[in-house]
């Protein structure tokens, strides 16, 4: 086939998600999420020569940081990285959202709640084979939707979780025997070993199929216990380092972000520092009549005990204010902003029929909770609380491989970059493409629709 030739058929494999074109991939693309993954963890390995394949990526590759979804949780993150847009379009806003008629909160994992389709998704329906791999179930079915796992329009796509590793099947999940194939045994939730098990599995699964996409989204195990150039952050960096430059020599496209960053919240003795804002809002305007919510929660609190750095208010009482709320709350130590609805949703792009009356973020080096008594800390015990959500934690690193295309350099100059736009960097804006999609990494103020 000529040269011309070639280049007809290449641009003849596109597809689109949620607004955005992109070309079906010439080599594998690799998306990372490393959960947790604060750049300062990249700083201390780099300056303690630990990382040569990512530092090698930062030098001949492309190394920046990028602005992240708020709040800086896992499940609107993982979301906002995989659509390729922002809560406001794809629905979750948090691992959890209040429903109002019955005053229960409700878990955002369910892949009713995402309101469009995936890159993964889309780029499968247009023929190409898509791998997803997670290392907690929680996220599997929303990444996974849309995607066919069986029969003959299956691709050869799989969908599995580390967490439940050893129940996959080829029906459910495209893929069976994993564990086996790489050697390990089933990790544990609390652990460095459900990261590896994904990343591990992702190498496995790159060497013997050669995926069109694929993405490995890992585990806050380690950054909520250990701070940056810890010896057990150093090892959990030195692992994903050896992988990530096994993927680069097998030539896949390989591109890192998190999908926040993580802080310390305790004083120098390691008291932490907690604003207790269900508490607050009791004493103040009396019982019953605000409901907070905290949106980190999820199965597995002893990472953080619940309490992250943004909460949410509902209001309970016609006779308690919104702005009232928000005035007070915003001269408590440790909150750094309190906002209405309205601003916090137009602020950072969310979906206001899940958006509470009065949104809550810290400062860095503080967390907020509900009531005192619902935090159970000792799990955390002997470590310092460490944990994420607020506007402190959301700037995550972009690492990838190759490096981008100057037109993309020169715009990324003058405009805050996205995190949801990782995909759509790695596919479409690396030097290495044939045929590049022009003009496809969106503005800032571009107007999202639903599909």
């Amino acid at each position: 086939m000529t040269d011309s030739k070639q280049r007809t058929a290449q641009l003849s494999k596109r597809f689109s998600a949620n607004g955005v074109d992109y070309q079906l991939p010439e080599k594998p693309v690799v998306v990372i999420c490393v959960d947790g993954g604060d750049v300062a963890y990249l700083e201390a390995g780099f300056d303690e020569g630990l990382l040569p394949n990512l530092k090698r990526f930062a030098e001949t590759g492309h190394f920046s940081m990028m602005q992240g979804t708020m709040p800086s949780f896992t499940c609107p993150n993982n979301m906002s990285i995989v659509t390729g847009v922002p809560p406001a379009i794809h629905g979750i806003s948090g691992n959890y959202y209040l429903d109002p008629l019955t005053g229960m909160d409700i878990p955002m994992t369910g892949p009713e709640l995402l309101r469009c389709p995936t890159i993964l998704a889309r780029c499968a329906q247009a023929g190409g084979s898509v791998v997803s791999i997670t290392a907690k179930e929680k996220l599997r079915l929303q990444l996974s939707k849309g995607l066919s796992l069986r029969g003959e329009s299956a691709q050869g796509n799989i969908s599995f979780s580390a967490e439940l590793a050893s129940q996959c099947t080829v029906k459910e999940n495209g893929i069976s025997g994993i564990l086996e194939a790489i050697g390990m045994t089933q990790p544990s939730m609390y652990s460095a070993e459900l990261s590896y098990c994904v990343l591990q599995a992702g190498l496995h699964i790159l060497q013997e199929r050669s995926p069109d996409l694929m993405y490995l989204s890992l585990t806050d195990y380690v950054q909520h216990k250990y701070e940056p150039g810890h010896v057990e952050a150093n090892l959990f960096y030195k692992e994903l380092d050896r992988i990530v430059g096994l993927m680069d020599r097998l030539g896949a496209v390989v591109a890192l972000t998190a999908d926040h960053g993580m802080n310390d919240k305790c004083q120098i003795d390691g008291t932490p520092n907690i604003v207790f804002v269900q508490d607050l809002l009791d004493d103040e305007l009396g019982p019953d009549t605000t409901q907070v919510i905290c949106p980190i929660t999820d199965a597995f609190v002893k990472h953080h005990g619940a309490l992250g750095g943004l909460v949410r208010v509902w209001l309970k009482s016609a006779l308690v204010d919104a702005q009232d709320v928000i005035e007070y709350l915003a001269n408590i130590p440790g909150v750094a902003m309190a906002l209405s609805r309205e601003d916090a949703c137009s602020m950072f792009m969310l979906p206001e029929e899940y958006e509470s009356d009065v949104v809550v973020i810290s400062h860095a080096d503080y967390a907020l909770g509900g009531c005192e008594w619902n935090h159970d800390l000792s799990a955390l015990k002997p470590f310092r609380l460490r944990t994420h959500g607020g506007l402190s934690e959301s700037l995550v690193p972009l690492l990838i491989n190759y490096s981008l295309r100057k037109d993309l350099l020169e715009s990324m100059y003058v405009r805050a970059v996205h995190s949801f736009e990782t995909f759509d960097l790695a596919i479409n804006g690396t030097n290495h493409s044939i045929a590049q999609v022009k003009n496809s990494t969106r503005e800032l103020d571009r107007s999202y629709e639903h599909e």
